[in-house]
Protein backbone atom coordinates (compact mmCIF):
# COMPACT_ATOMS: atom_id res chain seq x y z
CA UNK A 1 0.00 0.00 0.00
CA UNK A 2 3.16 2.55 0.75
CA UNK A 3 4.58 1.48 -2.42
CA UNK A 4 1.34 2.32 -4.49
CA UNK A 5 1.12 5.76 -2.33
CA UNK A 6 4.27 6.74 -2.95
CA UNK A 7 4.19 6.18 -6.91
CA UNK A 8 0.92 8.14 -6.99
CA UNK A 9 2.56 11.13 -4.79
CA UNK A 10 5.23 10.84 -7.52
CA UNK A 11 2.55 11.13 -10.50
CA UNK A 12 0.55 14.02 -8.59
CA UNK A 13 3.95 15.90 -8.26
CA UNK A 14 4.79 15.36 -11.95
CA UNK A 15 1.76 16.88 -13.11
CA UNK A 16 2.12 19.72 -10.73
CA UNK A 17 5.45 20.39 -12.02
CA UNK A 18 4.27 20.18 -15.96
CA UNK A 19 1.26 22.74 -15.27
CA UNK A 20 3.68 25.00 -13.53
CA UNK A 21 6.34 24.91 -16.49
CA UNK A 22 3.75 25.23 -18.56
CA UNK A 23 2.34 28.47 -16.93
CA UNK A 24 5.87 29.82 -17.23
CA UNK A 25 6.73 28.56 -20.72
CA UNK A 26 3.48 29.83 -22.55
CA UNK A 27 2.82 33.24 -21.77
CA UNK A 28 -0.70 35.47 -21.65
CA UNK A 29 -0.78 37.25 -25.15
CA UNK A 30 -0.65 40.66 -23.19
CA UNK A 31 2.37 39.72 -20.99
CA UNK A 32 3.83 38.79 -24.62
CA UNK A 33 3.50 42.31 -26.21
CA UNK A 34 7.33 43.96 -25.97
CA UNK A 35 7.27 46.71 -23.74
CA UNK A 36 8.93 50.06 -24.67
CA UNK A 37 10.30 52.19 -22.42
CA UNK A 38 9.49 56.01 -22.77
CA UNK A 39 13.22 56.89 -23.69
CA UNK A 40 12.57 53.95 -25.76
CA UNK A 41 9.61 55.93 -27.47
CA UNK A 42 11.19 59.17 -27.82
CA UNK A 43 13.88 57.68 -29.69
CA UNK A 44 11.30 55.86 -32.11
CA UNK A 45 9.65 59.05 -32.27
CA UNK A 46 12.30 61.38 -33.37
CA UNK A 47 13.47 58.27 -35.99
CA UNK A 48 10.45 59.35 -37.38
CA UNK A 49 10.82 63.03 -37.51
CA UNK A 50 14.17 62.24 -39.28
CA UNK A 51 13.15 59.87 -41.53
CA UNK A 52 12.34 62.76 -44.27
CA UNK A 53 9.10 60.88 -45.34
CA UNK A 54 6.33 63.33 -46.30
CA UNK A 55 2.90 62.69 -46.12
CA UNK A 56 3.07 61.18 -42.54
CA UNK A 57 1.81 61.92 -39.27
CA UNK A 58 3.04 61.03 -35.42
CA UNK A 59 2.76 60.84 -31.60
CA UNK A 60 3.08 58.87 -28.95
CA UNK A 61 0.15 56.96 -27.54
CA UNK A 62 0.45 56.52 -23.78
CA UNK A 63 -2.08 54.45 -23.41
CA UNK A 64 -0.30 51.71 -25.91
CA UNK A 65 3.06 52.37 -25.33
CA UNK A 66 3.70 53.20 -29.33
CA UNK A 67 4.59 55.81 -31.57
CA UNK A 68 1.60 56.25 -33.88
CA UNK A 69 2.31 57.01 -37.93
CA UNK A 70 -0.29 58.01 -39.66
CA UNK A 71 0.38 57.67 -43.55
CA UNK A 72 -1.73 59.16 -46.20
CA UNK A 73 -2.16 57.60 -49.88
CA UNK A 74 0.88 59.38 -51.41
CA UNK A 75 3.13 57.06 -49.20
CA UNK A 76 4.69 53.92 -51.09
CA UNK A 77 5.57 51.10 -49.46
CA UNK A 78 9.36 51.85 -49.79
CA UNK A 79 8.31 54.97 -47.57
CA UNK A 80 6.62 53.04 -45.02
CA UNK A 81 10.28 50.09 -44.89
CA UNK A 82 12.39 53.72 -44.60
CA UNK A 83 10.40 54.53 -41.43
CA UNK A 84 11.03 51.20 -39.95
CA UNK A 85 15.01 51.38 -41.08
CA UNK A 86 14.85 54.79 -39.04
CA UNK A 87 13.26 53.15 -36.19
CA UNK A 88 16.28 50.16 -35.97
CA UNK A 89 15.50 48.60 -33.10
CA UNK A 90 13.01 50.48 -31.93
CA UNK A 91 10.59 50.03 -35.43
CA UNK A 92 8.50 47.06 -33.15
CA UNK A 93 7.35 50.83 -30.92
CA UNK A 94 5.49 51.97 -34.41
CA UNK A 95 2.03 51.30 -35.10
CA UNK A 96 1.30 52.23 -39.04
CA UNK A 97 -1.84 53.44 -40.39
CA UNK A 98 -3.81 54.61 -43.04
CA UNK A 99 -5.83 57.59 -44.34
CA UNK A 100 -7.20 57.87 -47.66
CA UNK A 101 -6.73 61.26 -47.96
CA UNK A 102 -3.28 63.49 -48.54
CA UNK A 103 -2.23 65.90 -45.82
CA UNK A 104 -1.93 69.47 -46.45
CA UNK A 105 1.03 71.55 -45.99
CA UNK A 106 1.15 72.85 -42.66
CA UNK A 107 3.13 75.97 -41.11
CA UNK A 108 3.85 74.58 -37.71
CA UNK A 109 6.05 74.37 -34.62
CA UNK A 110 9.15 73.89 -35.80
CA UNK A 111 8.84 74.34 -39.54
CA UNK A 112 11.32 76.09 -41.74
CA UNK A 113 11.39 79.43 -42.48
CA UNK A 114 13.88 81.35 -45.30
CA UNK A 115 14.58 84.94 -44.96
CA UNK A 116 17.10 86.34 -47.72
CA UNK A 117 19.95 83.54 -47.27
CA UNK A 118 18.91 82.86 -43.92
CA UNK A 119 16.92 79.98 -42.70
CA UNK A 120 15.27 79.97 -39.35
CA UNK A 121 12.62 77.98 -37.57
CA UNK A 122 9.01 78.75 -36.67
CA UNK A 123 8.71 79.01 -32.92
CA UNK A 124 4.62 79.57 -31.85
CA UNK A 125 1.82 80.65 -33.49
CA UNK A 126 0.13 83.40 -31.81
CA UNK A 127 -3.00 85.89 -32.64
CA UNK A 128 -4.28 89.39 -31.83
CA UNK A 129 -7.85 90.11 -32.39
CA UNK A 130 -8.48 88.43 -36.10
CA UNK A 131 -5.04 88.69 -37.17
CA UNK A 132 -2.49 85.59 -37.11
CA UNK A 133 1.63 86.06 -36.38
CA UNK A 134 3.84 83.37 -34.94
CA UNK A 135 6.97 84.02 -32.93
CA UNK A 136 10.35 83.33 -33.46
CA UNK A 137 14.55 84.24 -32.80
CA UNK A 138 14.93 87.93 -32.77
CA UNK A 139 18.35 87.81 -34.36
CA UNK A 140 16.74 85.88 -37.45
CA UNK A 141 14.59 89.04 -37.79
CA UNK A 142 17.55 90.95 -37.46
CA UNK A 143 18.75 89.65 -40.82
CA UNK A 144 15.87 89.36 -42.47
CA UNK A 145 12.34 90.81 -42.73
CA UNK A 146 10.31 88.55 -45.57
CA UNK A 147 9.27 84.89 -44.48
CA UNK A 148 9.14 82.54 -46.89
CA UNK A 149 7.86 78.50 -46.52
CA UNK A 150 10.67 77.53 -49.34
CA UNK A 151 14.55 78.21 -49.89
CA UNK A 152 12.92 79.54 -53.60
CA UNK A 153 10.85 82.45 -51.90
CA UNK A 154 8.06 80.81 -53.79
CA UNK A 155 5.91 80.83 -51.19
CA UNK A 156 5.39 84.25 -48.67
CA UNK A 157 4.56 83.47 -45.47
CA UNK A 158 4.40 87.19 -44.25
CA UNK A 159 6.65 90.02 -42.59
CA UNK A 160 8.20 91.36 -39.63
CA UNK A 161 5.91 92.96 -36.88
CA UNK A 162 8.68 93.79 -34.74
CA UNK A 163 11.75 91.92 -32.69
CA UNK A 164 14.10 92.35 -30.65
CA UNK A 165 17.94 91.64 -30.25
CA UNK A 166 20.01 92.22 -28.57
CA UNK A 167 19.27 92.27 -25.30
CA UNK A 168 16.26 89.71 -25.95
CA UNK A 169 15.73 87.53 -28.75
CA UNK A 170 12.28 87.18 -30.13
CA UNK A 171 10.44 88.71 -32.78
CA UNK A 172 7.01 88.50 -34.52
CA UNK A 173 5.58 87.74 -37.72
CA UNK A 174 2.62 88.71 -39.52
CA UNK A 175 1.15 85.76 -41.76
CA UNK A 176 0.18 87.96 -45.21
CA UNK A 177 -0.47 84.70 -47.05
CA UNK A 178 -3.69 83.87 -45.48
CA UNK A 179 -3.82 80.38 -47.51
CA UNK A 180 -1.67 79.27 -44.68
CA UNK A 181 -3.17 77.21 -41.86
CA UNK A 182 -2.38 78.01 -37.95
CA UNK A 183 -1.44 75.10 -35.80
CA UNK A 184 -1.82 75.56 -32.16
CA UNK A 185 -2.75 73.66 -28.79
CA UNK A 186 0.00 75.28 -26.26
CA UNK A 187 -0.73 76.17 -23.30
CA UNK A 188 1.74 79.46 -22.28
CA UNK A 189 4.06 78.92 -19.28
CA UNK A 190 7.26 79.03 -17.17
CA UNK A 191 9.89 76.42 -17.19
CA UNK A 192 11.36 75.28 -13.99
CA UNK A 193 15.13 74.00 -13.14
CA UNK A 194 15.16 69.98 -13.68
CA UNK A 195 12.03 70.26 -15.91
CA UNK A 196 12.33 68.07 -18.82
CA UNK A 197 12.13 69.69 -22.17
CA UNK A 198 11.67 69.41 -26.06
CA UNK A 199 12.58 71.39 -28.22
CA UNK A 200 11.86 71.06 -32.53
CA UNK A 201 14.23 72.75 -35.17
CA UNK A 202 13.91 72.75 -38.54
CA UNK A 203 18.03 71.40 -38.38
CA UNK A 204 17.65 68.87 -36.17
CA UNK A 205 14.28 68.15 -35.45
CA UNK A 206 12.73 67.15 -32.12
CA UNK A 207 15.70 66.27 -28.93
CA UNK A 208 14.75 66.52 -25.54
CA UNK A 209 16.76 67.82 -22.23
CA UNK A 210 16.96 69.39 -18.59
CA UNK A 211 16.69 73.15 -17.56
CA UNK A 212 19.77 73.60 -16.07
CA UNK A 213 19.32 77.40 -14.93
CA UNK A 214 16.78 80.69 -15.38
CA UNK A 215 17.51 84.18 -15.75
CA UNK A 216 20.65 83.55 -17.78
CA UNK A 217 22.75 86.23 -19.54
CA UNK A 218 24.88 85.40 -22.92
CA UNK A 219 27.13 87.19 -25.11
CA UNK A 220 27.50 85.62 -28.52
CA UNK A 221 30.81 85.25 -30.74
CA UNK A 222 30.75 86.98 -33.43
CA UNK A 223 28.04 88.94 -32.61
CA UNK A 224 29.00 92.49 -31.54
CA UNK A 225 26.94 93.80 -28.73
CA UNK A 226 25.09 90.37 -28.57
CA UNK A 227 24.23 90.00 -25.69
CA UNK A 228 20.97 88.86 -24.29
CA UNK A 229 19.79 88.31 -20.85
CA UNK A 230 16.83 86.67 -18.78
CA UNK A 231 17.29 83.00 -20.92
CA UNK A 232 16.46 79.30 -20.54
CA UNK A 233 19.75 77.09 -20.13
CA UNK A 234 19.25 73.71 -20.85
CA UNK A 235 21.00 70.26 -21.70
CA UNK A 236 18.97 70.18 -24.82
CA UNK A 237 21.30 70.14 -28.49
CA UNK A 238 20.89 72.33 -31.21
CA UNK A 239 22.48 73.41 -34.16
CA UNK A 240 22.45 76.51 -36.43
CA UNK A 241 19.16 76.86 -38.76
CA UNK A 242 17.08 75.50 -35.24
CA UNK A 243 17.49 79.27 -34.19
CA UNK A 244 13.37 80.56 -33.14
CA UNK A 245 12.09 76.79 -32.80
CA UNK A 246 9.64 75.89 -29.82
CA UNK A 247 11.12 74.65 -26.23
CA UNK A 248 7.92 72.83 -24.88
CA UNK A 249 7.03 70.73 -21.88
CA UNK A 250 3.84 68.23 -23.17
CA UNK A 251 1.49 71.23 -24.43
CA UNK A 252 3.18 74.23 -22.31
CA UNK A 253 5.06 76.96 -24.37
CA UNK A 254 7.90 77.55 -22.78
CA UNK A 255 10.68 79.58 -24.98
CA UNK A 256 12.33 80.24 -28.14
CA UNK A 257 15.73 78.73 -29.44
CA UNK A 258 18.65 81.14 -29.47
CA UNK A 259 21.77 79.98 -29.70
CA UNK A 260 24.51 77.71 -27.54
CA UNK A 261 27.40 75.87 -28.31
CA UNK A 262 27.91 71.74 -29.45
CA UNK A 263 25.43 69.74 -31.66
CA UNK A 264 23.61 66.64 -31.72
CA UNK A 265 26.40 64.54 -32.25
CA UNK A 266 28.26 65.29 -29.25
CA UNK A 267 25.98 67.40 -27.11
CA UNK A 268 25.87 70.90 -25.52
CA UNK A 269 24.30 73.63 -24.02
CA UNK A 270 21.22 76.01 -25.69
CA UNK A 271 19.67 78.69 -24.37
CA UNK A 272 16.00 79.91 -24.76
CA UNK A 273 14.20 83.31 -24.93
CA UNK A 274 11.20 82.66 -22.89
CA UNK A 275 8.07 82.84 -24.34
CA UNK A 276 6.20 85.03 -21.95
CA UNK A 277 8.07 88.28 -22.14
CA UNK A 278 7.75 87.98 -26.09
CA UNK A 279 3.45 87.50 -25.69
CA UNK A 280 3.33 90.29 -23.26
CA UNK A 281 5.79 92.30 -25.32
CA UNK A 282 2.90 92.31 -28.26
CA UNK A 283 -0.41 91.62 -26.44
CA UNK A 284 -1.04 88.45 -27.95
CA UNK A 285 -2.39 85.02 -27.41
CA UNK A 286 -0.28 81.74 -28.09
CA UNK A 287 -2.20 79.17 -29.86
Amino acid sequence: MRVQLDQAARRLAAIVGALTLGMVAVPSAASAAPHYSPAQLATAYAAVDASGVDGISWYVDETSGRVVVTADKSVDAAELATLKRAAGVTAGALRIERTSGVFSPLLSAGDAIYGGSYRCSLGFNVVSGSTYYFLTAGHCASLASTWYTNSAHTTLIGGNAGYSFPGDDYALVRYDNTSLSHSGGYTLADAVVGETVTRDGSTTGVHSGKVTALNVSVRYSGHPGGKVGGLIQTTVCAEGGDSGGPLYDGNKALGLTSGGSGDCTSGGTTFFQPVREAVNKYGVTIL
